[in-house]
């Protein structure tokens, strides 16, 4: 645990384009392990306002531990910071409408959760296949993959996985049962899938995305998030989205171009703006990664 090294992605990129002010309010939805949010605690000053969520109750507390370090360094320069332990899909209950100046999200799962292999979101290492991002409710990925049917299995592989055989995996993962772990499940895959023009990727790679989707109704939180942005938003209040994987940014693309044609939204990236080549040679999980962002109109809703 003390040896994991969190490395925010488009780290300077986001922060700009909140336009982060002193004093301002500011949401981020996705605290992990509080690289984004401790860039955020140092930049509002005393009189600013910090809320953070974050589902998985082991980052959160790893990343209070290194907020309240910081809050300490900065003493009375430090924002009022208030960390809230549920899905970001809940974020109209905990904070005023139109209080807030920005709001940023990192989609996806954290480094917390690929690195250690007994949460088991990896089949780089053998551990229990769980993959729940809140460890206190839902079914784990053995559940679903040991109790859906094969049919069920096929689609949910197809939908969150965008993976063309899933009819072939799901049959045998059916047939492979009981599956009780990553590397076993990543075997199972390999042997029905085999790698083919994947670029390179792992064949188990799209397999574990949709179980991992699925189990945390990742789709479905961000729908909710972006849904309940704009109500939370001031006028000229900045949106920051970072997505990992075609699904989410193709949400997060609608979203802000639907809100635009309402009047909803100034949409400030035309394109999605991706990490430089010094980034992804320093951390490798920033090749995939694209940040939107979105700024709500200063009038009309």
């Amino acid at each position: 645990m003390a040896g994991i090294v969190h490395v925010p992605v488009l780290f300077q990129e986001a922060l700009e384009f909140l336009r982060v002010r002193p004093g301002g309010t500011y949401v981020d939805c996705t605290v992990g392990l509080g690289g984004h949010t401790e860039g955020l605690l140092r930049r509002l000053g005393a009189r600013g306002r910090l809320i953070g969520f974050d589902r998985d109750p082991e980052a959160m507390k790893l990343a209070a531990e290194r907020l309240n370090r910081a809050v300490e360094e900065l003493a009375g320069e430090a924002p009022e910071l208030k960390l809230i332990g549920e899905a970001f899909s809940s974020v109209a209950e905990h904070v005023e409408a139109g209080s807030v100046d920005g709001i940023l999200a990192d989609f996806g799962a954290s480094s917390l959760q690929f690195d250690e292999a007994r949460r088991g979101f990896s089949f780089q290492a053998d551990g229990p296949l769980d993959m729940r991002m809140d460890t206190r409710t839902g079914p784990t990925a053995a559940e679903v993959v040991n109790t859906a049917s094969e049919r069920e299995l096929a689609d949910l592989i197809y939908e969150y996985g965008e993976e063309r055989r899933s009819r072939t995996v799901a049959r045998a993962i059916v047939r492979g049962r009981p599956v009780t772990t990553t590397g076993q499940l990543a075997r199972i895959v390999a042997r029905a899938a085999p790698a083919m023009k994947y670029g390179g990727i792992h064949p188990a790679t799209r397999t574990f995305q949709a179980l991992r989707i699925y189990v945390n109704r990742e789709l479905e939180e961000i729908k909710a998030l972006l849904e309940a942005a704009p109500g939370l938003l001031k006028p000229s209040g900045r949106l920051v989205v970072i997505s990992f994987h075609s699904l989410e940014d193709r949400i997060a693309k609608d979203s802000l171009r639907d809100g635009a044609r309402q009047g909803i939204w100034k949409i400030l990236t035309s394109k999605p703006v991706t990490a430089t080549e010094e980034e992804v040679k320093q951390n490798q999980r920033s090749r995939s990664a694209k940040l939107r962002a979105g700024e709500k109109a200063a009038i009309g809703y």
